[in-house]
């Protein structure tokens, strides 16, 4: 492993690989960056070897099982990563006296009021919801300093809805897309900062934090991503029921309004800048690419 440079803290980032761990990864050019096949965070002894190797101050656990409907199907699976693992970390975390930076989500909430505070009361529909949840739970518990943080609707290097939207409009006239649940997407490298920004503030507890604006649907943001790339192709909203109705497989039930409540991170002086905006900036990569 290698040492970061004097004067620097020593961090940790899981699930390198996923979207938000890239985000880590080039913001945090000194970070112990480590994919799922560098380090299985379900794997407890491969855990507890690279904490004792790299000893860090800082870990950032971007490692997650993010299969909404799959989950459904395995939950098992579900529970092993997001729930059970953060046993491993938060255990190695208190032991080496670091601080655990947890992930968690908008489907821990049943989606019936909202903008959702940190305090209001948490009711998941789904299976990734009920593990995520369990998540915060471990690391509550763990004994160890830790920061959680809400967000939703993440999307940045890799695969992700805006990414599958855009390339959809490029060869279609038109794509049916979820018009009756609300939140607000949220750019990884955006959340990346942001988060950082919370732990050099001394930031400890539970936070949401997502892009900033207004709230939208899923076709609403459809149809930024594709006005931002400059295609002709046409939103056609349908409810989640039209939506699923000729799927197979197990679907998860989705809360109708999931937008979090920012304003504690606002006071600690962190807040993303508007999704429309990283939306475009992230689209116009993806045309350049």
């Amino acid at each position: 492993m290698p040492d970061p440079k004097p004067g620097v803290r020593r961090v940790l980032v899981t699930g390198g690989g996923g979207q938000l761990g890239r985000a880590f990864a080039a913001l945090l050019p000194g970070a112990v960056v480590l994919n799922r096949e560098a380090l299985d965070i379900t794997d407890n002894s491969a855990v507890q070897r690279v904490f004792d190797e790299v000893r860090p101050e800082v870990v950032y656990n971007a490692a997650a099982y993010t299969a909404v409907d799959r989950a459904e199907a395995e939950p098992e699976r579900a529970r092993r990563v997001n729930a059970d693992a953060v046993v491993s970390l938060a255990t190695a975390a208190r032991r080496h006296d670091a601080l655990l930076v947890q992930f968690s989500s908008d489907y821990i909430f049943p989606g019936d009021a909202g903008p959702y505070t940190e305090l209001d009361r948490t009711l998941p529909l789904s299976v990734y919801g009920r593990t995520k949840l369990q998540g915060e739970v471990a690391v509550r518990s763990s004994g160890g300093r830790y920061l959680i943080v809400r967000t939703s609707w993440v999307f940045g290097e890799g695969s992700n809805f805006v990414r599958r939207i855009v390339d959809a409009a490029a060869r279609l006239d038109e794509v049916k897309v979820v018009d009756d649940q609300h939140g607000r997407p949220t750019y990884a490298p955006d959340l990346a900062e942001g988060v950082v920004a919370l732990v050099e503030a001394g930031c400890t507890g539970v936070y949401n934090l997502v892009g900033g604006g207004e709230a939208v649907s899923w076709a609403g943001l459809a149809e930024s991503a594709i006005v931002a790339a400059g295609f002709s192709c046409r939103v056609l909203p349908v409810t989640t029921e039209q939506y699923y109705a000729d799927k197979k497989g197990p679907i998860a039930v989705r809360p109708a309004n999931s937008e979090l409540d920012c304003s504690k991170a606002r006071e600690a002086g962190v807040c993303l800048r508007p999704w429309p905006q990283a939306v475009a900036e992230y689209v116009k990569e993806l045309r350049l690419s």
